[in-house]
């Protein structure tokens, strides 16, 4: 073989190589944007008790302290829901300051309030069309200013039958407002509101208790007379919640749904009537 034809082979050997590394550089970039699309994001959530976490000293729970145990992994719920904030007192404390700053893009903003909303105390108080929409409009345009994903959540239905054994749910203006704005802003909505009041009715006036606090007194020192509790939430009732927000995202059809895992996967403590066990009135 000639000089000349034995550089031209050893040249094309060379532009071979240099194809099939760049081949391999492509496909294992492309694997690394794969898997990286493939991440699951932050799911934060924001609201008061009914959605918050308590230590496990307490018996009272949250639907998002829940609400791990519904996905493939856990870890990506965030719950920055706070006991007894309105959507003023959130961002009046600082809370959202916080959220703000350690959302990313792509993540969710579950956001739940109204409860406290209407409460009869100036540091949480609310006008339904006033602050509390602008309140909701605030959260819903910074977090897509952060190019993350909001998604609203009607505040969830008090425990109320009448004597006649119907079960009672009051007018909330601020159930509306939520509602009203996630069509004007065209943000998702769950529909706690709506779903909570099933639950409660198809539970009846006595197996509906079992979702709330009734508790004997002299057992939990954060309750030393007991309680009687229509608006908060056991274990029982908190993982009830939560398993219909998952629900609720499955409905709605979120992208978040793919993270989800099947409903027969997930286990749900059982209903426990403390008022009922031995040596309780």
């Amino acid at each position: 073989m000639s000089a000349t034809a034995a550089g031209s082979v050893a040249g094309l050997k060379r532009w071979a190589g240099a194809c099939r590394f760049a081949v391999l550089f492509a496909l294992a970039a492309a694997g690394s944007i794969g898997a990286a699309a493939e991440a699951p994001p932050k799911v934060f959530i924001i609201g008061g008790s009914t959605a918050a976490t308590f230590p496990p000293e307490r018996p009272v729970r949250g639907w998002g302290q829940w609400l791990p145990i519904f996905f493939t992994d856990p870890a990506i719920v965030d719950n920055r829901a706070r006991s007894g904030r309105s959507s003023k007192s959130f961002i009046d404390q600082g809370h959202w300051d916080g959220v703000i700053r350690d959302l990313r893009a792509g993540d969710y903003l579950i956001m739940c309030f109204g409860t406290n909303d209407s409460a009869n105390d100036p540091a949480r108080y609310t006008e339904p069309r006033g602050a509390f929409r602008d309140n909701l409009r605030r959260f819903i345009r910074e977090t897509r200013a952060k190019q993350g994903i909001p998604v609203l959540a009607t505040s969830v239905a008090r425990r109320n039958w009448n004597e006649q054994g119907e079960f009672v749910e009051p007018p909330s203006e601020w159930v509306k407002v939520t509602r009203e704005v996630a069509r004007e802003e065209k943000t998702p909505l769950l529909e706690l509101r709506g779903r909570t009041v099933e639950l409660e009715r198809s539970l009846g006036p006595e197996g509906s208790r079992l979702l709330h606090l009734y508790l004997p007194p002299g057992k939990y020192a954060a309750y030393p007379q007991g309680a009687k509790d229509d608006t908060h939430h056991g274990d029982y009732g908190a993982a009830r919640i939560a398993e219909l927000v998952a629900d609720e995202i499955r409905r709605i059809d979120l992208p978040l749904a793919r993270w989800l895992k099947p409903r027969a996967e997930v286990k749900l403590p059982p209903p426990v009537d403390e008022l009922a066990l031995p040596g309780q009135k």
